[in-house]
């Protein structure tokens, strides 16, 4: 098993930014107050690098200057690119549409199954297959159920470029809940061709399973709620997760204590595996993941109750591994992006963080060994849904609201 993350890193980078305090993906289904914080600084930094190099560093990075390519989405989720440079973006209501040379096609692409669109459920990430100029299949996640009985589905489909067909549900959380919040639902594939899929942990009190607040299935390794799981592309279960030999626990998990997982990327050249997680009032996150590592939540957290209190008295707990951000207030994170891109070189290797909340991105500079060095925000003045890094090296957002866009990030 990977070492603790506090082995490595020697304090939690608590970060204060000028924001409205909530957790969840929509502020529609999550209870949020003001705060007195204009700050958009971070209080504490680890860093190797001294103040004076990092602010050189800063200098000479490029401003990014957000540019709207597309509007009139209707709060769409994910985004993926198709061999052509052809954009495929999902809406939440259930639609997946078609951008081609920065235009929307007005007719939504058909062949999707009718999908549970209530509160943060609906249809949400896509990610075409590695090798889909030979295979054609499209993956997909979504909502699934009612209101009282639901849970997180992945299925995949094949995409002629206009039309899909063989619609193929090939994993769904092991657990039904009640309500529609914490779906988790990021897809990223890993070298191998294996597939990481986040779940969230089912929702917020007062909802509960099996006796107990659903929470607590975050720590529960039969539960794929609350972690992240690994399948091969045709959802079976890789020989080599980490928990297959365990007894009682469910082996498509790669990790678990997690809340409720909307970001994840990995570095190409590094193999890391970064995440950003919605915490509770507060103490959301960024992570690096690594296989069979429990995260801690809810034993281990900085979130507060929504209705005041705490949630946990620790903040730390050998054998469970510390973020590396902290984000009080929350920024709501979601959308996650690694750039290795041609386009900017000063980026390398930086992320950039999307936030629900914040409606803007944090651009996170990183050292050579993982280190959080600095974090600035660039406002995109929406609630921020996904990011990623397109074929032309530049960076892509898709803000989730009513008239959402699609908005590219241009050095200036």
């Amino acid at each position: 098993m990977a070492s603790v993350r506090n082995c490595s890193f020697s304090v939690v980078k608590i970060l204060t930014v000028g924001l409205m305090l909530a957790g969840c993906a929509s502020s529609a289904t999550a209870p949020s107050a003001q705060v007195n914080q204009t700050d958009s600084e971070p209080s504490a930094i680890a860093s190797n690098q001294s103040a004076s190099e990092s602010a050189e560093q800063l200098a000479q990075s490029p401003t990014p200057q957000p540019v709207t390519l597309v509007e009139s989405l209707e709060h769409p989720w994910g985004i993926t690119w198709l061999p052509d440079d052809t954009m495929l973006v999902t809406e939440r209501p259930g639609r997946l549409r078609i951008i081609r040379d920065g235009v929307l096609d007005p007719t939504p692409v058909d062949g999707l199954p009718e999908v549970l669109n209530r509160g943060q459920g609906g249809l949400m990430d896509v990610s075409a297959h590695p090798q889909f100029a030979e295979n054609q299949w499209m993956y997909f996640t979504y909502a699934d159920g009612t209101g009282s009985a639901n849970r997180t589905r992945v299925a995949r489909a094949r995409f002629d470029g206009s039309t899909l067909a063989d619609w193929q549900v090939i994993f769904e959380v092991n657990r039904t809940k009640e309500g529609t919040q914490h779906f988790g639902s990021r897809l990223v594939w890993l070298p191998d061709n294996t597939l990481i899929v986040s779940i969230g942990d089912g929702g917020n009190p007062p909802v509960s399973l099996e006796g107990e607040l659903i929470r607590n299935q975050a720590q529960n390794l039969s539960s794929h709620l609350g972690s992240l799981v690994r399948l091969n592309d045709d959802g079976s279960i890789p020989a080599d997760n980490p928990f297959v030999d365990t007894p009682e626990a469910d082996p498509a998990i790669w990790s678990y204590g997690h809340r409720n997982i909307q970001g994840v990327a990995l570095d190409p050249a590094t193999g890391r595996l970064w995440a950003t997680e919605h915490g509770s009032r507060g103490g959301d996150e960024l992570n690096q993941v690594e296989a069979g590592e429990n995260y801690g939540w809810p034993v281990v957290t900085h979130s507060r109750e929504y209705s005041g209190g705490e949630i946990s008295s620790e903040r730390s707990r050998p054998g469970m591994v510390d973020p590396l951000i902290v984000w009080t207030p929350a920024i709501a994170p979601s959308g996650l992006a690694v750039y290795r891109g041609d386009s900017v070189p000063q980026w390398q290797g930086d992320l950039f963080a999307g936030g629900l909340v914040s409606q803007s991105i944090q651009h996170i500079e990183v050292d050579p060994s993982g280190a959080v060095l600095s974090q600035t925000p660039i406002d995109i003045g929406q609630r921020v849904r996904d990011v990623s890094q397109g074929p032309d090296g530049l960076i892509y957002v898709l803000t989730d609201e009513p008239n959402g866009r699609l908005v590219r990030l241009e050095p200036s």
